[in-house]
């Protein structure tokens, strides 16, 4: 991969395993990326530090994932000019994952996160190629060929459905 366009980040390695699912897609999608931790609460001048280098870096989107009080997406963003989306990330800390959802959702004027779903690093990571492919025509065409292969996967299973029944029609599509 050439020189990484989007950074994804997160609080504590042990966001690592829902935030690992936005460097698979961005992989498959062919959009370079880097990740690392980078906590908020931790190692707050490693997260300003990021923030306030990213654009200097090349990165054109972030994707920062945080569980709990999430603090990271929105003081990333306060940091920096490049789109932040917010991954919140359903900890063994969090309630429900409810306090990540809103402590990433409720951002205050002037100061935008996109937010995707919790657990939703899969979604972030499309998001994130979609920023990039509107201006990069290669990433278009693979997120065109990635949406194509989505619809194909539906027909087939609809198909085997509507010849097999639903017991025996199932493919695994979810």
């Amino acid at each position: 991969m050439s020189k990484a366009q989007v950074g994804i980040i997160m609080g504590s390695q042990s966001d690592l395993e829902v935030m690992s699912e936005a460097a698979a897609v961005l992989e498959e999608l062919g959009v370079a990326f880097e990740l690392t931790i980078v906590s908020a609460h931790r190692t707050p001048h490693r997260m300003l530090e990021y923030a306030e280098g990213a654009r200097s870096k090349g990165l054109k989107v972030i994707i920062a994932g945080a569980g709990g009080a999430a603090h990271l997406p929105g003081m990333v963003a306060s940091l920096t000019t490049l789109p932040v989306i917010g991954v919140p990330v359903k900890s063994r800390n969090s309630i429900d994952g409810w306090d990540s959802v809103l402590s990433i959702l409720q951002m205050p004027g002037g100061i935008p996160v996109a937010t995707v779903a919790l657990d939703g690093a899969k979604n972030a990571g499309i998001l994130a190629a979609q920023i990039i492919g509107a201006s990069n025509e290669q990433v278009t065409k693979s997120l065109q060929k990635y949406k194509d292969s989505l619809k194909e996967k539906v027909i087939k299973t609809a198909e085997s459905i509507e010849r097999n029944g639903y017991k025996g029609g199932k493919i695994g599509f979810s």
